[in-house]
């Protein structure tokens, strides 16, 4: 079995943390990533190397103008292109502020852009 969705969780443990991490993976994780993140410094995430990370902003570009309807966090995306990553596939991480309100709005913004809600254990099924 060849999984076709992008999957997206938190990875970090929920609750109080002064950082919370989510991951995307799947074939889409660096497209559905570069839709709603938007560099400090202009940078086209799409064309960035594998093992990289960048400073932004989370935002809901869901004008139809493209402009920036709503910022989320600012955050640090790091990017992992596979298959030199930990599912094989490509991977994107987003370092938000741990509170449980950023975490859900940031995750629901990536399911309405495309990724699924991964199963539990999900991630380390795709390693293997």
């Amino acid at each position: 079995m060849i999984p076709q969705e992008t999957i997206v969780a938190l990875a970090t443990p929920s609750g109080a943390g002064a950082i919370a991490v989510i991951r995307l993976s799947g074939a889409a994780a660096i497209s559905i990533a570069s839709n709603v993140f938007q560099s400090v410094s202009g940078k086209d995430i799409s064309k960035q190397k594998t093992h990289t990370i960048h400073l932004g902003h989370v935002v809901d570009p869901s004008t139809s103008s493209g402009q920036v309807e709503k910022i989320y966090d600012q955050v640090l995306l790091s990017i992992f292109k596979g298959p030199n990553s930990y599912t094989g596939e490509n991977v994107v991480e987003i370092s938000c502020h741990g509170s449980t309100f950023i975490q859900q709005q940031i995750i629901q913004l990536l399911l309405r852009k495309g990724a699924k809600m991964a199963q539990a254990g999900e991630f380390t099924l795709r390693a293997f």
